[in-house]
This record gives C-alpha cells, structure tokens and sequence, in this order.
C-alpha cells in the first residue's frame, strides 16, 4: 500500500533572504528545522540568490558572463550553505536527504516511480527529503528542446524550473493531504501588493467551484517576488492541479511556523473543496 505524506511543503528564495541586510535569513531555517519531521517532503528554492551573496560576499563583485552559465555557478555555490542550514537546525535524530531533479524526473513514468519510491523509503526511515531543482546541470536551450519534442507527442508535460511548480507535481506524485507555500506574502491578494485584500478560503462544494474562483482571482494576478519567477498566477494553477488530486493548498507568509500555516491559525490562502 502506498504511503500517503501528511505534507509537502515549498519554500520561495526570497522568503529566504533578509533582503535588507543582503544575507540569509537564519531565523527561518530555524523555525522550519524545529518543525520538519519524516513524513513530509520540502521543497526549497534559494540556491541561486544564497550563492550570488555568497559570491559577492567573498569577492566583492557579481559575476557577469553569460546569464544562464551565471547562474549555474551560483546555484551550484549556494546549494551546499542551503542544505548546511536545513541540517544545521533539523532535528538531530532525523535523517536529511538532498535530493535534485530536473523535468525530466517527471515527465517519464519509471522516473516518476523511482522518485515516489525514494520519498516513501525516506519517510519509513525517519528521514526528511529536501528537494531542488538541479539549476547547475541544467541547459535552458536543451530543456526547451525536449519539452517542445514531448509536447509534440501529447500529453501533459511538466518544466518544473518553477519550484511551484515541482513541489505540486510532487505533491500529487505522493497524494499528500496539504500543500503549503511559503512565500514573502500573506497569501493571494485581490489587489496586487495590497494584504487587505487577502483572499481567505478559495472553495466550493466541488472542483468545477472552485476552479472558477480560481479563474476570476488570476484576472488580478501581476507581477512577482523576483525576475524569473511566475508568480501568484502561476501559484493558482499549479495550486489547481493538487486539488483536483484531493490536495488542499495553503499559501502563506514564511514569518509564519508551518504548523500555524497548516492549521489555519494565520492569515493564509486556503485552497481546497469544502473546507
């Protein structure tokens, strides 16, 4: 019988990041490590920015070649102080597995299988999967072309650079119970930039319910936390894709626990039918 997670969490770089000070936001991976425990799997952006400060840091200056080959050395700086803070402040008696993948992970089913199976051997043995996209190996033009072969072909395809966008093709892959995205706002916002307007509970009685409120919120989404991110638009409709899975999302502030996330105790998106 396949192990159904309790949750499947993802965390945005710049809920990551004291932005005002240009340094990693400790305080965070603290309260994430006190509450991480087998049974879920985390998904964590912020290996590109940690790396880009980390470089500045040591030398003084930003590279400045070619983008895509930038950010690959910068992911691939940043990844090792990412996965030493979430081992530094997760609980001791608990396992860490770091654990990269790409598109392609997803888009063929035996990977899907050895993925799924590796997730339910780390949570019987009392492990916490931490997971990211591979950016270092990764070559845009090459990615482009095989998505574009397999959508060719039919069927759904899954890019998966958007770690929105992975942590919800895991969260389905597993069946979780809860998707949580932490993120540098409170939730979804009927205005952009405004939290007065945050959007509660996006429900309904049935799927068919609540996809059209999620239809009328996207008409509002603009905008992003950062270059190269997709934003509350695409957060919907990734958000959409669990629950039709029967997976309720929440999207909330990363100044928030986990645990107060997932049980409502704050102001949040919530995203699911009948809550």
């Amino acid at each position: 019988m396949s192990y159904r997670f309790e949750l499947v969490g993802k965390i945005g770089s710049m809920a990551l990041i004291r932005k005002e000070d240009q340094d990693i936001d400790y305080n965070i991976f603290s309260r994430l490590g006190a509450e991480l425990k087998p049974g879920m799997i985390w998904v964590t952006s912020g290996a590109t920015e940690i790396g880009r400060l980390d470089y500045i840091k040591r030398t003084g200056c930003e590279l400045c070649g070619d983008p895509e080959q930038d950010k690959a050395d910068y992911s691939s700086q940043g990844q090792a102080i990412l996965m030493q803070n979430y081992r530094q402040f997760i609980r001791p008696e608990y396992g860490v597995r770091q654990i990269l993948v790409e598109h392609t992970h997803f888009n063929d089913a035996e990977k899907r299988e050895h993925i799924r199976q590796l997730f339910e051997r780390a949570a019987r043995q009392k492990t916490i999967p931490i997971v990211n996209y591979n950016d270092p190996v990764s070559d845009e033009e090459n990615r482009k072309m095989e998505l574009a072969a397999r959508r060719e072909k039919g069927g759904e395809v899954h890019e998966c650079v958007d770690n929105d966008e992975t942590a919800a093709v895991i969260a389905n892959l597993v069946h979780a119970k809860m998707l949580v995205i932490m993120t540098s706002t409170e939730g979804i916002y009927q205005k952009y930039g405004d939290p007065d307007t945050l959007v509660r509970d996006v429900t309904g009685n049935s799927i068919e319910e609540v996809e059209k409120q999620v239809r009328a919120l996207q008409e509002n989404c603009i905008g992003a936390s950062r270059a190269g991110a997709n934003g509350a638009r695409a957060k919907l409709e990734y958000a959409l894709s669990c629950v039709r899975g029967g997976t309720t999302v929440i999207i909330g502030h990363a100044r928030h626990h986990l645990s107060d996330l997932a049980e409502g105790r704050v102001p949040c998106t919530r995203i699911g039918v009948g809550l």
